[in-house]
């Protein structure tokens, strides 16, 4: 698998999509959405790719914004938290356009009823990973462990016991499918609607897999290496394709994603690919300048700090920040801020000393007090 985190194409905003504000309430998302498929349903407007479109779209804001779990990871991350090649997609986020539109209106023509009697993709499943803060920024090869569904290895996951097949469901004549006469708002319709006597299969299993009873799949534990990219970042996800579980009648695996959570650090922050951190240095060091050991996430970085640094000046390291993804000849900067530290619990002589220093400094040793005061004057003049 190779480590790349997920990019999302160019959409437009669900909320705009529906014509709702962020705040909308669930039953207002719900009746914006009805408003627009009633207008543009591929069945009441066949070959108009236009309305078709729009009908996507709709259904695709609609997926999200009526599912409290996918609205406030779409509010918090955009289409990055729920797009389905972005990362929160299919099994666990996933949808199918037309299962939505059957599940308000009650279906039309049975679009959605034959495509889940034919070969359906399996679930997509997500993992949460968390790295150190150096892990993230160097990358590297991680195994992790996952407990999933998967084909029973018994009866390869037919559900019959092996050594017997399916027999053809009787009621439905195999096709998973029975018509239904349906009252929906534009009146009255025909559908197809899953047989129940074999649950949309179009097979009934007489003689079950013991080892799995029937299901034709296993909860079963597997390790997986993953190849963490350097320079990827919190909440970046990362695709293991066909990961996922078992498709039916055929359908392929769903993908495994894997969300990237980064344990905070002791000394650096991390803004993008730029790292952070705060240096605590004595009077003496700041008024006379020394050489100053900068921690980076290389290493000691050894620094000429300037005679009169003042306190909260803000300094660059170039290059020495994090790796940027997929393109390791370029690096963020590290930036550090300069805490000076007024010495406490001070001796006799030490004290003496700093009397001494202050009768013999001047204005020009302090700029800033002295502009301080002449302004001050200049107000009360």
């Amino acid at each position: 698998m190779k480590g790349v985190p997920i990019r999302v194409a160019d959409k437009r905003d669900y909320y705009e999509v529906l014509g709702v504000q962020k705040g909308a309430t669930a039953e207002e998302v719900k009746k914006a959405f009805r408003k627009i498929a009633k207008q543009h349903h591929p069945d009441l407007n066949p070959d108009d790719k236009a309305s078709e479109a729009k009908f996507k779209e709709a259904n695709e804001a609609y997926a999200v914004l009526s599912d409290d779990e996918k609205r406030s990871r779409y509010d918090q991350f955009g289409h990055a938290g729920v797009d389905n090649q972005g990362g929160f997609g299919g099994g666990f986020g996933g949808f199918d356009v037309n299962d939505i539109f059957e599940n308000i209106f009650g279906g039309f023509g049975g679009g959605s009823s034959s495509r889940r009697t034919g070969p359906q993709r399996g679930a997509n499943l997500k993992y949460r990973i968390q790295l150190d803060f150096l892990e993230a920024a160097f990358g590297l090869e991680k195994e992790i462990t996952i407990t999933k569904e998967d084909l029973c290895d018994e009866c390869k996951g037919t559900g019959a016991k092996p050594g017997t097949d399916a027999a053809k469901c009787g009621t439905c004549n195999g096709t998973g499918q029975v018509n239904a006469r349906q009252q929906t708002m534009f009146g009255t319709v025909m559908t197809n609607k899953a047989c129940t006597a074999c649950g949309g299969k179009g097979t009934i299993i007489k003689s079950p897999c013991i080892s799995c009873n029937g299901r034709g799949k296993k909860n079963k534990t597997k390790t997986l290496k993953v190849k963490i990219p350097a320079g990827i970042n919190q909440g970046e996800m990362l695709t293991l394709r066909g990961e996922g579980e078992p498709g039916t009648k055929g359908g392929p695996y769903g993908d495994l994603y894997i969300e990237v959570t980064i344990k905070q650090h002791p000394i650096f922050q991390r803004d993008g690919y730029n790292t952070y951190c705060e240096i605590p240095v004595t009077f003496t060091q700041a008024a006379l300048g020394c050489d100053l050991e900068v921690p980076t996430i290389d290493g000691p970085y050894h620094y000429k700090l300037k005679d009169g640094t003042q306190p909260g000046d803000v300094l660059t390291i170039k290059g020495k920040g994090i790796t940027f993804v997929n393109r390791n000849n370029m690096r963020g900067d590290h930036i550090f801020k300069i805490i000076v530290e007024v010495p406490k619990h001070l001796d006799n002589k030490q004290k003496e000393l700093l009397k001494e220093f202050e009768t013999i400094s001047s204005e020009k040793n302090y700029a800033k007090r002295g502009n301080f005061f002449t302004k001050i004057k200049d107000i009360f003049k």
